[in-house]
């Protein structure tokens, strides 16, 4: 059973629990939290990576990430419903060895912290790189190891001090993006030149140009775009108000992210060409700064994706040390990983920073195989933990609706259908995957691992079954 953080009588930072032993603070305010959800998943796939998938599949991306946003807003609103009833550090970790069992909760919970970790270091990797052409004498890699320095140490502090570093780095992106569309609206509408009208939709092959082959390499790019969005379940447990505060940042940061991402995507097969080289070289939101003639816009990305990139990172960091911590003090990890300092899980914060450091040297001295196949899982790793997430919210709201009616202050649509039709939504996808070799060579790496810390969890659930026989 997972130690759920209850705040002291004075209301202090520092929770302690009955026993007497120091669990984490909750520091966390509700402005923080809106800003989590939007800081973890908004990074460089927005603003650079989102052109693979446009040069993969033409317009008709936009289609993919209206798809793929309508997944992500079900599987926000059933972990809302969850979190909101029963606010844990561990989130859905928790709820699945609860509601299906010890494997379930293992498997979700490592498989997300690796994809979080795994995400730490492509993103210090790109950081490193974009400061490493500004300030030449410091090599990319000492670039990288000065962002992880800081981001360990500033995670390594009171919680509310991460909660201010992500509210302002998430304020930059999120003004850069509105700013981004307004502009776009208005060259759509010929502010800034000649109309372009339907031409580019239309044009260049039509609206599907590259045809099924195209959007299914378009649908994977989408959907790791979204990975991320699950940490402001976890931040929740350290809130002033977890209960209320996870139920208002799930309900406006799934329609912001879908207008950002829908949105931007629009904005950009409207204004240039699908296959103009630089939508995926240079990043779309460069070329369409550039088809408006806005001056020094490749600068200004550069600033607005190294922001992006340090702002992830600091939620990757946050979100993976705190998973651990929460498997750890379940039984499902290295004791060690559950020391606690001033309300912060020190050990997990160090723990998943040296992961994410060991993965970004592993990317230069091994880029094509151990690098390659770690990215290849984390890539994985949110289908897997969406579909236990599906699994654990049909089991967890029937139980709820027995037990304890009044806690779903925030209510799954349409259960159990659409609970269903997301589930099956993801087994598409894996389908989609098996069709392609690159898609299988993801899927079969994936399957060792989920295979090795499923039989993990299974043993330790016949461990506890054995033990609490005996005590019976």
């Amino acid at each position: 059973m997972s130690r759920t953080p209850t705040q002291s009588p004075q209301g202090s930072q520092q929770a302690v629990q009955n026993d007497g032993e120091p669990v984490l603070s909750h520091g966390l305010k509700q402005r923080h939290l809106s800003m989590i959800a939007l800081g973890g998943v908004i990074g460089a796939g927005l603003f650079v990576g989102s052109g693979v998938g446009i040069a993969a599949a033409g317009p008709a991306i936009v289609l993919l990430f209206m798809g793929t946003g309508a997944l992500v807003m079900l599987i926000m609103r059933m972990l809302g419903e969850m979190s909101a009833a029963r606010p844990s550090t561990g989130s859905f970790s928790v709820h699945a060895e609860e509601e299906i069992g010890s494997w379930a909760g293992t498997t979700s919970g490592w498989m997300y912290w690796l994809m979080l970790c795994a995400g730490v270091a492509a993103e210090a990797t790109a950081a490193g790189t974009i400061m490493h052409t500004w300030v030449s004498f410091i090599p990319a890699y000492g670039w990288v190891a000065i962002f992880m320095v800081f981001f360990c140490a500033s995670n390594l502090t009171a919680v509310k001090n991460f909660g201010e570093f992500e509210f302002w780095f998430s304020a930059i992106k999120v003004t850069m993006i509105v700013a981004f569309l307004v502009l776009g609206v208005l060259g759509i509408l010929g502010v800034f030149g000649s109309a372009p009208g339907t031409s580019h939709l239309t044009g260049h092959g039509g609206f599907f140009p590259t045809g099924a082959a195209g959007l299914a390499a378009g649908l994977l790019t989408t959907i790791s775009g979204f990975a991320g969005l699950e940490t402001v379940t976890i931040a929740a447990a350290e809130s002033d108000d977890p209960s209320r505060n996870v139920a208002r940042a799930v309900r406006t940061a799934v329609w912001r992210i879908a207008v950002f991402y829908i949105g931007s995507m629009a904005v950009v097969v409207t204004l240039v060409p699908w296959n103009d080289p630089k939508v995926a070289s240079a990043g779309p939101y460069v070329t369409v700064l550039d088809r408006l003639g806005i001056p020094a816009a490749g600068t200004i990305m550069q600033i607005v994706v190294l922001v992006a990139l340090l702002s992830a990172m600091n939620a990757n960091i946050y979100g993976s040390s705190r998973m651990a911590y929460s498997l750890v003090n379940r039984g499902q990890g290295p004791r060690f990983l559950g020391k606690v300092t001033r309300g912060v899980p020190a050990a997990a914060v160090l723990a998943s920073c040296v992961f994410g450091f060991a993965a970004v040297i592993a990317g230069i001295v091994w880029p094509t195989t151990v690098f390659a196949w770690l990215l290849n899982i984390a890539g994985c790793a949110v289908l897997v933990v969406w579909s236990i997430v599906c699994l654990t919210q049909l089991k967890m709201r029937r139980r709820l609706e027995r037990e304890a009616p009044e806690l779903l202050s925030v209510r799954m649509w349409g259960f159990p259908y659409l609970t269903w039709l997301a589930f099956a939504a993801i087994l598409g996808i894996f389908a989609v995957m098996a069709a392609n070799a690159d898609g299988r060579q993801q899927l079969a790496g994936t399957a060792v691992v989920v295979a090795a810390l499923a039989g993990a969890g299974h043993l330790k659930q016949r461990r506890d079954d054995r033990r609490a026989d005996v005590t019976a």
